[in-house]
């Protein structure tokens, strides 16, 4: 005979829905009665059905992902802090892989989450039509790139400021001639590499350096991309001393056309990335530290906040994570043999 959760609440003496929040860690139960009522669960040999679950509940049980680039060392790491979170917490993943123009036209047009997911965790910035889209959908939204906007919270870091305190450290070292490897070709509506281009610029105008358009290259936040843009760099008639990539990928494509040129770093060229990838310090790489784990994981988290407290006060649409300029052995003062 098979056991039911009305079973477990009559032996118990509580609700059926007390059984429910008690056995799926849910809040609202004291830890005596939830204690009493796994105990109770255990001697019946009750098992949780998850289809009687969410019909009870109304919920999914179910959290939709969409990413630009899930193969990408950065959003492959915030995908997988979150469906730790989320796998943790009894939900389950449903991930949307919208790299293409096409793929990402015919999502936003059918919204195949609808009425599948509680919530949905967003791994790109959409535009106004597709923010109203999702927020059509009527569950709650996070994201984990990008500024604030309307029905989200984003959980990310100060763009700006980071890449302020990598040029800002090579000014310091005495480079003039300082180039800058960056992402331009990003997903659509991505303001980080604007973002981070912007306070390039505005360090050197603080510093007094004019900008010298031919010592910017894109690199597309790939390492093969930050080789090639490195390379066009070197081909100027004035080489960089110094070199600020968007990304640590950028930066090691970067080194890796050094090194093909038999230029040392940082004897010839000092390299700043940014994101402290998970090899950046064995290639001894100084770089711009943030937590990419981090934000997944706590926007993951805030999500199942608002599934589980839906009276509670909605979270700030922006949280920002720390950030910091880690320094190794990439950099260095200018040679004064070389190009100044």
């Amino acid at each position: 005979m098979t056991v039911s959760i009305t079973d477990v609440a009559r032996a118990a003496g509580v609700s059926a829905s007390t059984v429910s929040r008690a056995l799926r860690g849910r809040p609202g139960v004291s830890e005596e009665v939830r204690a009493q009522i796994a105990a109770v669960a255990a001697q019946l040999g009750y098992i949780a059905s998850r289809s009687a679950s969410s019909l009870a509940s109304g919920r999914t049980y179910t959290i939709g992902v969409v990413a630009p680039y899930i193969g990408r060392w950065f959003f492959g790491t915030v995908l997988d802090a979150a469906e730790q979170v989320f796998s943790a917490a009894g939900y389950d993943v449903l991930l949307y892989n919208l790299g293409s123009p096409d793929a990402r036209k015919r999502f936003f047009t059918s919204l195949p989450v609808r009425k599948r997911v509680d919530a949905v965790l967003s791994l790109l910035i959409p535009d106004p039509a597709e923010t109203a889209a999702l927020r059509s959908l009527g569950v709650p939204l996070a994201g984990t790139v990008g500024g604030a906007r309307d029905g989200f919270t984003v959980v990310g870091i100060d763009d700006r400021a980071g890449a302020e305190s990598a040029v800002r450290h090579l000014v310091n070292l005495g480079h003039r001639r300082i180039g800058m490897i960056s992402g331009a070709s990003g997903p659509l509506q991505w303001t980080t590499p604007i973002d981070r281009r912007q306070a390039y610029l505005d360090v050197l105008a603080e510093a007094g350096i004019e900008h010298d358009p031919a010592l910017e290259a894109d690199g597309g936040y790939t390492v093969e991309g930050g080789e090639r843009a490195m390379t066009a760099l070197l081909a100027t008639s004035r080489p960089p001393t110094a070199v600020f990539a968007q990304s640590d990928e950028m930066a090691m494509g970067a080194m890796r056309a050094l090194r093909r040129h038999r230029l040392t770093v940082p004897d010839d060229v000092s390299v700043v990335g940014f994101d402290d990838h998970e090899l950046a310090e064995v290639v001894g790489l100084t770089t711009v530290s943030q937590p990419v784990a981090g934000q997944g994981a706590e926007a993951a988290r805030l999500l199942l906040r608002q599934l589980d407290e839906p009276d509670a006060e909605r979270p700030a649409d922006k949280v920002r994570m720390p950030i910091r300029l880690v320094l190794r052995e990439t950099t260095a003062p200018p040679n004064p043999r070389g190009p100044q």
